[in-house]
């Protein structure tokens, strides 16, 4: 008796994923080449070789996971998931402003060199980049999920691409619906994906629109919907004259640890980007926001599936792309 509502428990788990799965080929024709262990057979030990380089990486740096799971969204939302944000060169995506605090490149580097010595010229470079994005959640206490893999490397990375497709720190929640929904995904999935300032950081430049500087060069509170206690904190790590070097965590509170913290802090009024704390202030979204406050296994689920969406925006199969050589420059 005490294992049927397991069983159907687990039942309506595989139902909702198999319905994602349906949604996503349905919404996008290339979905249907993405598979599970697309490299079982030309490249088997491919997921634990960037697992690996994510892994070793992080023990040395706990501020990479956080960067790599930035690095995939700025290439999700332009271009797709192609890996055109690694490109390297005058006008590509990678020498726009807005890409220019992006960070984890080297490991995606390293991890590529290793692939291509054991498996050369399958494993994309846009696969490594998901995958690692996908390891570097589950490494920092995050849930472990599968994801398809089979995408190729877009040859087309254009500066002029990056501002209309990426969310500003200081966007209102319309602005942010409407780059959300372009990409196909919901507002459940804006709000859910928004749990990735969970962990990394930002520079006080992000959000220093909630700050005035007054006639003596010291700033002042001016965003009513900032804690002010944690206002006092944000100006004394980032005065009127601080260093653009200088660097804030975006959880205060466990700032290396994949958790629901991200939605604890909205709650208290701690959202370090205005992009964040509209998520609380908004009728539309204030629901989910204190749901995923309060029970992060709800949080992780809906992590999962909208993760799963998040990277198979645009992704590029079958004869589409390429498979690049070195991820931050195209073939040849």
């Amino acid at each position: 008796m005490e294992t049927k509502p397991v069983i159907v428990s687990l039942s309506a788990n595989l139902f909702n994923f198999l319905i994602l799965v349906m949604f996503l080929f349905a919404a996008s024709p290339s979905c249907a080449d993405l598979s599970f262990n697309f490299y079982a057979v030309s490249c088997p030990a491919a997921e634990f070789m960037v697992k690996n380089t994510v892994r070793s990486a992080s023990s040395s740096d706990p501020t990479i996971p956080g960067k790599l799971l930035r690095l995939l969204f700025h290439d999700c939302f332009v271009e797709g998931c192609d890996a055109s944000v690694l490109v390297q060169g005058n006008g590509t995506e990678r020498s726009d402003p807005a890409n220019a605090s992006l960070g984890g490149f080297s490991v995606i580097d390293s991890a590529k060199k290793v692939l291509e010595v054991f498996c050369p010229g399958t494993v994309s470079c846009a696969d490594i980049l998901a995958l690692a994005a996908r390891d570097a959640v589950e490494i920092t206490g995050g849930p472990a999920l599968q994801i398809l893999t089979g995408r190729r490397d877009g040859r087309v990375s254009e500066a002029a691409n990056v501002r209309p497709n990426i969310v500003d720190t200081s966007f209102t929640m319309n602005e942010m619906i409407k780059i959300f929904s372009s990409k196909g995904l919901s507002l459940e999935d804006l709000v859910t994906l928004s749990g990735a300032h969970t962990i990394g950081s930002a520079h006080c430049s992000a959000f220093s629109d909630r700050f005035q500087e007054d006639s003596k060069g010291k700033f002042t509170l001016v965003d009513t919907s900032l804690d002010t206690t944690y206002a006092d904190e944000l100006m004394k790590k980032c005065p009127a004259d601080s260093s653009p070097s200088i660097t804030v965590n975006n959880d205060p509170q466990t700032s290396f640890v994949f958790d629901n913290q991200y939605y604890q802090n909205l709650i208290a009024h701690k959202g370090l980007f205005q992009s964040d704390s509209v998520l609380l202030d908004d009728n539309r979204t204030r629901n989910p926001v204190e749901g995923f406050a309060k029970d992060q296994v709800s949080f992780f689920r809906s992590w999962d599936q909208s993760f799963v969406k998040l990277t198979s925006i645009g992704v590029k199969t079958g004869e589409q792309g390429e498979i690049r050589q070195t991820c931050s420059v195209t073939n040849g």
